[in-house]
């Protein structure tokens, strides 16, 4: 009998993790390397988030706090969903957790059974299926092809849907192609969804305020009303506030998965955070003028990656709606072979020689669930992206 669990033989380790501390460890040894691997805005947190982490220091609030959250950020997530969302959940509706994962985690581990299905769209980011598998659920992926703009259609959705479905989980806008569904996509979906009743709907609005253009984020319960009572409301404020590392993610669902998701995390982390709990109370109800200066500069970025991988030779790289990623198609890279003499086979071979040719780190398709594609994060400055795509397209014709 082995000491490790048998969970770990089932589960991968996360791709962008792996990648990431591989530019690291890159650059340590002396590399210049630009790594595009890690979803992480680059700006700072603002200040009147700082400031309201440091003015909580000072009133003495470091003690534990409830397990689904303190009062304050309860109810300014409950304004935050009415405001933003048109969705009325309770301050006892909501629970806050050590991020967005650990909001997943915790109501796959409430709800889910040995065999239990969770419809899973790819690409999908890379810790919702093993998150599943962890929690003793069968993962049940439903392709999503570029010629589709990466988006969930609702004839595959419907011959997916089986009697042992528990759950679908969307992202929109979507790590990590950047699509997102207007609110007709989003209708579609859940038409389809209301003809099963028995499948809930866990949305994972991470991205929700970085969209771009004239583009209208909506999230699932706001479109259809009706699936209000099997909806779980996922959001957080690492992305739109720069606080990936506060570790803050929130949820508003129906009270007895609420308390169910409690109840978990009661014998797991207790309440998070005390400091950043009242940083994220600042955050969700201070001033928003940051996020249309986010905006801005994502999409400039968006742009100018957008159009510098469009003229590399064999790629093909799609504008996506929102987040702060491109999910370029190299299909026609593979079978070419690369400076090193290598034949790419896979889009993990094209990511590797690149890193290796031209010290670019970007995160290959196949972990995502969709390739021949490559993940490129664009939340890093102009500079640095236009010398990472000016590389990319010397590597891609390098290709012969």
């Amino acid at each position: 009998m082995g000491f490790l669990s048998d969970a770990l033989s089932r589960i991968k380790p996360s791709a962008t993790i792996v990648i990431t501390q591989k530019a690291r460890d890159l650059k340590a040894q002396g590399r210049d390397v630009i790594s595009l691997s890690v979803g992480e805005p680059d700006f700072d947190t603002p200040d009147n988030i700082k400031e309201a982490a440091i003015a909580a220091i000072r009133r003495g609030e470091t003690k534990y706090t409830p397990v689904s959250g303190i009062v304050p950020l309860r109810e300014a997530i409950s304004r935050k969903f009415k405001r933003e969302n048109g969705l009325d959940y309770k301050p006892s509706q909501t629970i806050v957790s050590t991020g967005g994962k650990h909001v997943i985690y915790n109501a796959l581990l409430a709800t889910l059974n040995p065999g239990d299905e969770v419809i899973i769209p790819a690409p999908y980011w890379v810790s919702y299926p093993e998150m599943v598998v962890l929690c003793g659920g069968k993962p049940v992926f439903v392709d999503c092809t570029m010629e589709h703009s990466f988006k969930l259609q609702p004839e595959p959705l419907e011959r997916a849907i089986t009697p042992k479905t528990k759950w679908i989980i969307l992202n929109s806008p979507s790590n990590p192609t950047g699509a997102a569904y207007s609110r007709a996509e989003m209708k579609a979906i859940t038409d389809v969804l209301m003809r099963h009743p028995h499948v809930w709907v866990l949305t994972d609005d991470m991205y929700e305020h970085l969209t771009y253009g004239d583009f209208e984020f909506v999230t699932p319960a706001q479109v259809e009303p009706n699936l209000y009572e099997r909806t779980l409301t996922m959001n957080g404020v690492s992305k739109a506030y720069a606080m990936t590392g506060w570790r803050i993610g929130y949820a508003g669902g129906p009270q007895h998965l609420i308390n169910a998701m409690d109840f978990v995390q009661g014998q797991q982390t207790s309440g998070t955070s005390a400091i950043s709990q009242w940083a994220a109370v600042e955050a969700l109800d201070g001033p928003q003028d940051h996020l249309p200066r986010f905006r801005k500069a994502f999409e400039e970025r968006r742009d100018l990656v957008v159009s510098m991988l469009n003229q590399s030779k064999y790629l093909k790289c799609p504008m996506p709606e929102g987040a702060f990623y491109v999910y370029p198609s190299c299909a026609e890279a593979i079978g070419k072979t690369a400076p090193s003499g290598k034949v790419l086979a896979t889009d993990e071979d094209f990511v590797s020689e690149l890193l290796e040719a031209e010290g670019v780190a970007a995160v290959h398709g196949s972990s995502f669930g969709l390739g021949p594609n490559f993940r490129i994060s664009y939340a890093t400055s102009n500079a640095a992206l236009e010398d990472a795509c000016n590389r990319i397209q010397r590597f891609c014709g390098s290709l012969r």
